[in-house]
């Protein structure tokens, strides 16, 4: 195991949780994405593409279980950089059998999400707290427990909204298209 870069990405995941965490108390977090935390989160996606560079996708018998979880939320916070977030997806499916796959299945959610896509597993949520469009809802459970996620409520999965919902949620909010269209999400 490789000490240097476990102990580099979890002090980088804790600092994006740290600044996460002030940003929410000052009230500052949902009001579009705030300059402070984007510039973490591209700096913090630049160190991980140098250290997969050099070690390939750190997966926990690489860097530790802990230092693996901080990747995965490193390349979970990458929003502004799609190919990266897109790629990250591709080593960790290579490297399934030495990662959390829950985290394979929050990132592929994720991409289908600022896609724009369904998604499979339901971990994204719309603005306003609802699940985020999912492509079959008579398999999420199923998804969900292969990839050690806990099952949702009939009632959860019958109030997520239909995938030909998808434009009208996508088009509620002109700052977060313009957003979207500027960092290559569509």
């Amino acid at each position: 195991m490789n000490n240097k870069f476990s102990e580099a990405l979890i002090r980088l995941a804790k600092r994006d949780l740290e600044v996460r965490e002030r940003l929410l108390n000052e009230n500052e977090l949902f009001k579009g994405y705030h300059p402070e935390m984007e510039k973490i989160h591209k700096d913090n996606a630049q160190h991980l593409r140098q250290m997969i560079e050099m070690i390939g996708f750190p997966t926990i018998s690489k860097v530790g279980l802990e230092a693996n979880e901080a990747a995965w939320l490193i390349v979970q916070h990458s929003i502004s950089d799609p190919d990266f977030m897109k790629s990250s997806y591709q080593l960790m499916f290579e490297n399934k059998t030495d990662i959390n796959l829950k985290h394979l299945a929050f990132l592929f959610d994720r991409i289908q999400f600022f896609q724009g896509k369904p998604q499979k597993f339901g971990t994204q949520l719309n603005s306003d707290g609802s699940i985020y469009p999912v492509i079959n809802k008579n398999e999420i459970n199923d998804l969900r427990n292969k990839h050690h996620l806990p099952p949702l409520s009939t009632e959860e999965i019958n109030s997520i909204p239909l995938v030909e919902d998808l434009e009208s949620i996508e088009n509620q909010d002109l700052e977060y298209i313009i957003w979207k269209q500027k960092v290559g999400w569509k």
